[in-house]
């Protein structure tokens, strides 16, 4: 089996600027933070977002760093074009934090100097997951990671995301969470 590339140079073909911007990653990076309060409605956010392809195979990694209520938690999936396939993963708290403390024990939903538990499986590209919050003003973060497999009709790849339960307080995606997207196919 021959590991997957995208493009394929041919010998004698000429290289032009975009044969060779096509095979360069994509980053999209929060220039400013977002904030969403008393809405579990899923929308697309502002800056972590790409156009996909018809039929083509990306692979992607990124971060993005977030703050909310213990009550709200976050909520989070990919707007992805119809008939896309893939799998992603991210690392991060699941919706009870539970964290370590002082003298060896755990206690749920408080702020920790000692750890958090980790949220690690897999999911599919067309469904969501959860993130737990230990309160505004103590930021978490999810590590992410997936395949994206685009099927007849190309559109916006990026990620959507909201309270998983609707309070007034903010729930925050903040500047410098970012996204790499690759085409590999």
């Amino acid at each position: 089996m021959v590991p997957e590339s995208y493009p394929t140079p041919l010998a004698g073909q000429k290289l032009t600027a975009l044969l060779l911007r096509s095979m360069l990653p994509q980053t999209a990076r929060k220039t400013a933070d977002t904030q969403r309060n008393s809405t579990t409605t899923q929308t697309l956010d502002p800056h972590l977002q790409f156009t996909v392809v018809a039929n083509a195979v990306y692979t992607f990694e990124g971060w993005f760093a977030y703050d909310s209520d213990i009550a709200a938690d976050l909520i989070m999936a990919w707007t992805v074009p119809a008939n896309t396939q893939g799998k992603w993963i991210g690392y991060g708290t699941g919706t009870t934090v539970i964290s370590g403390t002082a003298g060896g024990g755990t206690q749920k939903d408080a702020v920790s100097t000692w750890g958090y538990t980790l949220r690690n499986e897999w999911t599919d590209i067309n469904a969501g997951r959860t993130y737990g919050g230990v309160g505004v003003g103590n930021p978490q973060s999810v590590l992410l990671m997936g395949t994206v497999r685009v099927g007849a009709t190309g559109g916006t790849f990026g990620l959507q995301w909201a309270q998983a339960t609707s309070t007034a307080a903010n729930t925050t995606i903040y500047t410098d969470s970012e996204i790499t997207l690759q085409r590999t196919a």
